[in-house]
């Protein structure tokens, strides 16, 4: 099977990560200190970045559904556009101070995060067996331009008006109409109508009671929770600990770099070690951003801790995404991203809202508070370990 087209595909999926994805790191980066200055109360203030990943997790299935009756570049398209609508709303609010109407705006955002997060499952799509691997950390690789790009947004326009943060909500406008384009050159053929007494494949049922799916589920599930958890709140952590707003600006910046750097070559160890050793090793990383972040409120533990958790989130999350598409059959495709996605942003969503709760009310001082997010870390790798084990102990056989 040749892979010239899979290849253009990823060289389309990676420019699209790269400018339309850009806005990911600027909603992570501003939404809680803009949250902070519009809510009621200041446990309140991470609850539009939960309200941006409620509206992943809710569109994630209908999504999918989407795709697959009208196709990749359409259900993509219709991402953007809900990017676009919740900055415009995420501007309005700002501009009229409303808290109600900056969570409804976060809301839309989560379409558009939603349907990133199908860019590593269409780039597997049109990919041979070998070149699966390679294909989707290639394209999540494109994110590293995108933390360059996000994190650069929001210092050129964060105080660019006199309302703080609107002109970065503008900017976001700006980056999903410019990226619509790009979709259009995907070369992903839209999945035919099933003939009759075609396979339908397995039912969401015994998807989830296969031992693969439900061990790369809980490994993508944990690894994308707690990097939420711990990234929610770091730019409040950074500027409570009496930095400036361009510090965090930088730590998130080496963050999600870290997230994406590795991709370059994640693909490539993913080949030659397997899939449930990457993603181990993914999760001892994450341990060790929580023990460095433990350890210190300097800025230097910041970027420690920030750039261990974008690594541990790579390797795990990534190996999870092979682990999974290795287990399903084409016929299975929508049905099983669909609900995999679901039950990875509800995790997502449930670390999004303790985040803002475990650092402002949690404790006496933003240090406790801190303390307090990634000492919520541990029972959550022990169940990721777990499972692997107990994935690793059974025969081949029965794993399927």
């Amino acid at each position: 099977m040749s892979d010239a087209i899979a290849k253009r595909n990823v060289a389309v999926l990676v420019a699209a990560q790269a400018i339309i994805g850009a806005q990911l790191p600027i909603i992570f980066t501003i939404g809680g200190l803009a949250g902070s200055t519009l809510a009621p109360n200041a446990c309140w203030a991470t609850l539009p970045i939960s309200c941006t990943v409620i509206g992943s997790m809710l569109s994630a299935t209908p999504l999918s559904a989407f795709m697959q009756r009208f196709g990749r570049a359409w259900g993509f398209t219709l991402g953007a556009a809900g990017g676009a609508i919740g900055a415009a709303l995420g501007a309005l609010a700002l501009y009229n101070a409303s808290f109600v109407l900056f969570c409804i705006a976060a809301l839309f955002t989560g379409i558009y995060m939603s349907a990133q997060g199908f860019f590593r499952f269409a780039a597997a799509d049109t990919a041979s067996e070998a070149f699966r691997p390679k294909a989707i950390s290639w394209v999540m690789a494109g994110g590293l331009f995108s933390a360059v790009i996000g994190p650069q947004i929001v210092k050129l326009t964060s105080d660019a008006m006199v309302v703080p943060f609107l002109g970065t909500y503008l900017a976001v406008v700006g980056l999903n109409l410019l990226g619509v384009v790009l979709f259009f050159f995907l070369r992903i053929p839209k999945p035919q109508a099933q003939a009759a007494g075609a396979p339908k494949g397995r039912t969401i049922g015994a998807l989830l009671r296969n031992p693969t799916i439900v061990v790369a589920m809980i490994c993508a599930t944990v690894s994308y929770a707690l990097m939420n958890l711990v990234m929610t709140s770091s730019p409040l952590a950074v500027v409570g600990c009496g930095f400036a707003v361009s510090d965090a600006s930088n730590i998130v910046t080496a963050h999600v770099l870290a997230m994406y750097a590795p991709s370059f070559f994640t693909g490539h160890l993913i080949a030659r070690f397997g899939a449930e050793r990457i993603i181990a090793l993914g999760l001892m990383i994450l341990a060790g951003a929580g023990a460095v972040a433990i350890s210190g409120v300097e800025l230097t533990h910041f970027f420690g801790a920030l750039i261990l958790l974008g690594l541990g989130w790579n390797f795990g999350f990534i190996g999870a995404t092979t682990l999974l598409t290795s287990a399903q059959r084409p016929e299975e495709r929508g049905r099983l991203q669909g609900v995999n996605d679901f039950v990875v942003f509800g995790g997502v969503t449930m670390a999004s809202f303790s985040s803002g709760g475990l650092m402002n009310c949690s404790g006496g001082s933003v240090e406790a508070g801190w303390q307090a997010v990634n000492m919520a870390m541990l029972p959550f790798l022990v169940l990721a370990g777990g499972a692997l084990i107990w994935l690793w102990l059974k025969p081949r056989e029965h794993r399927v």
